[in-house]
């Protein structure tokens, strides 16, 4: 069976959060803040809502969200009792521009103790050159251009993990990712790049990673922990909050 093939027969086991390229993700977000703001009149309030109704999503168990056909349905009717609600019970006085609460991370930070053995052990082998570590980012980067399957596997370690970190602002994976062929099938769902979309190589954290942009703007940021001519790890960052600081600054 060739590679294709077999990633292809991977569709059947993934959740209805790991479904979405990016791009629509966004496009979700853009359209419940749009819809907060006809009812509220605040961007501020808007993106209150919205978060709080993200919040609700990743309230539900994996099995109600798989139940949910179509999941922007829900998010829009959640928004919009969201904002109704805020609407007849307005905030108490001089809480006028407070801040809104913040939305608890859904992704899990860097796990040491808890990774699996064979992580452990990859952290535990000889030190990567940046040569290394960067052929295997731009390996990984022509793989995600070239929207190729069979080029993507080869830089992954068979055991390799991917961890999303939407920050519970946008839909996307709540658990890690593990075992190459899965991770190669979420980040090229994930990362199904439309008109106007860039994928660049870029210093992240002080090593090379690679730096999504939609219409000239940071909407993803990865970085790769290599061992030997492979990745192990893959961080992907979409959380809007993590990516402020890159859209402030437009990073070249």
């Amino acid at each position: 069976m060739s590679q294709t093939a077999r990633l292809s027969g991977l569709s059947h086991v993934n959740r209805v959060d790991d479904g979405s390229p990016l791009g629509d993700l966004l496009d979700e977000r853009r359209h419940l803040v749009a819809l907060a703001h006809r009812m509220l009149g605040s961007a501020d309030d808007a993106e209150s809502a919205v978060d709080e109704c993200y919040r609700q999503w990743y309230a539900l168990s994996d099995r109600e969200r798989e139940r949910i056909p179509v999941p922007l349905t829900w998010l829009a009717a959640g928004v919009g009792r969201i904002c109704r609600a805020r609407r007849v019970l307005p905030p108490p006085e001089g809480s006028a521009g407070a801040a809104r609460p913040a939305v608890p991370d859904v992704v899990v930070t860097r796990p040491r103790g808890g990774e699996p053995t064979t992580l452990r052990q990859h952290a535990a082998a000889e030190p990567t050159t940046l040569r290394q570590h960067d052929a295997v980012v731009h390996a990984v980067r022509r793989a995600l251009v070239a929207a190729d399957v069979d080029l993507l596997l080869p830089p992954l370690a068979p055991d390799a993990a991917a961890f999303f970190d939407g920050g519970g602002k946008i839909r996307t994976l709540v658990a890690p990712v593990h075992g190459r062929d899965r991770v190669a099938l979420g980040l090229l769902r994930l990362l199904d790049r439309g008109p106007h979309t860039t994928l660049a190589a870029h210093s992240v954290n002080g090593h090379t990673g690679l730096v999504v942009r939609h219409d000239r703007r940071v909407v993803a940021v990865l970085s790769l922990d290599v061992s030997g001519a492979e990745a192990v790890r893959v961080w992907i960052a979409v959380n809007p909050d993590k990516l402020r600081s890159w859209n402030a600054g437009r990073h070249p």
